[in-house]
């Protein structure tokens, strides 16, 4: 029982001890290494006060029953006071009672094995410490990347709500329920009195031999047409009249671009991600991955206002450069979705179509006088060839998604009776610009969002259309309107050979 007794006052004295010399450790880092105390009373023994250095720490204990000791020469001296650790200087002679004092076990054996037990069980705790450390370290690396997913979840489904959201119309648009409660503004020019029964576009064409939508069906389905001889002529004629008079006249600058777009340019001027179904998309042949995944899809434009107009994209400019004026000449790709049963025949509403397009970038300040001159210029081109038109407010069931304000441009058709759209002029205000980030450095030299506009000047094929309806004679040819005889060699009749 003695033994077993002593065995346990062992242990808990070596645990107390451990944790003892821990707190003096933390303490002051103390690593003395041999220092004597000799006893007051010569009765008692001198007793050796130590501390290793090794990491694992010495094992060590109080001894009680010492009379008061007196230091041989200046020490540092582990002591005990109401339970804590500390460290204590002593100098040669001063006195410390032997009950606070921690020295040497007497027996270095049993000191050593103690020793090692503690050792391996302090090295488990901290190996233990360390997996514990790490398994949270993980699994707050795992809820930070989880929380991180949840968010990035959270803004893409943001960002595809916001990106549906149509543009806010100006207070000056009108209200309405359909394009009947589109408003007229103005209207140009009186439509001629033939004298006989017009004939549309589509029959002048055909009759002539230069309009062929049977060998441009067999080419490429419905939608497409075929241009011949003086006719094809004339419509280059048309491309070439718009562009001169917008670039010599207007002051906008040329612009040859891309007619295949990646989708983030799309997503700039807002043909993505709501109407992707108007549009044709392709992709690069010979580019599939490894695991036959295709590439990513570009798309076909349906307009230069698409290319035109992110040239801005991710840009900030200079005040003094605005306004930004540019002008192009490209085909156009529509598919025409949700337009099944219209127009179906004639060249008014095809898959594939030429337009010489306006984009204005501007201040903020002027964006609406902008609209007013852009107008302007697109009426310019109509009133060069003498056809009569009308320009209409679209009201706001009638108005572009991206648009703040519209002007149409609706031409004469005698072969239909009718006004139709040959050019749409919009203000968009920051709408694609905050898309893109298209900005400028305002008076205070902060970046500042641009207002983008942009507009038809002209369709190329309806305005072929209008001239060879406003100008058919009723033996069916078609006089070459004034303005384009330049770009025609001097032609004034086109006529059946």
């Amino acid at each position: 029982m003695d033994v077993k007794r002593e065995g346990v006052a062992k242990q808990k004295l070596i645990r107390r001890i451990i944790w003892g010399f821990l707190g003096l450790a933390a303490v002051g880092g103390l690593s003395v290494a041999v220092a004597r105390l000799k006893p007051a009373a010569q009765t008692v023994e001198s007793a050796t006060v130590w501390m290793d250095t090794v990491k694992r720490g010495p094992m060590l204990r109080q001894v009680r029953g010492l009379g008061t000791l007196v230091a041989e020469e200046t020490i540092i001296v582990p002591t005990v006071t109401e339970g804590r650790v500390a460290r204590r200087w002593l100098l040669p002679g001063a006195a410390v009672h032997p009950d606070s004092i921690i020295v040497s076990l007497s027996n270095p054996e049993l000191d050593q094995q103690a020793l090692d037990a503690e050792f391996q069980v302090k090295m488990a705790g901290a190996r233990l410490d360390d997996l514990k450390v790490k398994l949270e370290t993980e699994t707050l690396n795992q809820k930070a990347d989880l929380a991180r997913i949840e968010k990035d979840a959270v803004q893409a489904k943001l960002r595809d709500f916001l990106l549906v959201i149509p543009n806010l119309t100006h207070a000056t648009v009108p209200a309405g329920t359909s394009e009947k409660d589109n408003v007229e503004v103005r209207r140009w020019g009186t439509p001629r009195a033939l004298g006989f029964a017009p004939k549309d576009h589509a029959d002048l064409g055909e009759a002539l031999g230069m309009l062929d939508f049977q060998t441009a069906a067999k080419l490429s389905g419905s939608r497409f047409s075929l241009l011949r001889g003086d006719l094809a002529r004339l419509h280059r004629a048309l491309a070439q009249l718009m562009l001169d008079v917008q670039t010599r006249e207007h002051g906008y600058v040329e612009h040859y671009t891309p007619y295949i777009v990646n989708a983030e340019t799309l997503v700039g001027t807002t043909q993505l991600p709501k109407f992707e179904a108007d549009m044709f998309s392709v992709r690069k042949g010979g580019q599939e991955g490894p695991d036959g995944q295709l590439s990513e899809p570009m798309y076909l434009i349906s307009t230069s206002e698409i290319t035109l107009t992110n040239t801005v994209r991710g840009e900030i400019l200079d005040a003094k450069a605005l306004p930004l004026k540019l002008t192009a000449h490209t085909p156009c790709f529509r598919s025409e979705a949700g337009s099944y049963g219209k127009d179906t025949r004639g060249m008014i509403r095809q898959h594939q179509f030429d337009k010489v397009e306006m984009v204005q970038i501007v201040h903020p300040d002027r964006s609406y006088d902008a609209l007013e001159e852009m107008t302007r210029h697109a009426a310019t081109i109509l009133e060069r060839l003498e056809l009569p038109y009308r320009i209409v407010a679209l009201c706001t069931a009638d108005i572009g998604f991206a648009a703040a304000k519209t002007y149409d441009l609706e031409v004469w058709l005698p072969g239909q009776n009718a006004y139709r759209e040959i050019s749409s002029c919009s203000n968009c205000e920051a709408f694609q610009a905050r898309r893109m980030q298209a900005r400028f450095r305002n008076a205070q030299g902060k970046p500042e969002l641009v207002h983008t506009l942009n507009g038809s000047g002209l369709a190329v094929g309806r305005a072929l259309v209008a001239v060879m309806e406003n100008y058919q004679r009723e033996d069916g040819s078609i006089e070459v309107p004034k303005a384009l005889r330049p770009y025609m060699g001097g032609v004034e009749t086109i006529a059946k050979r």
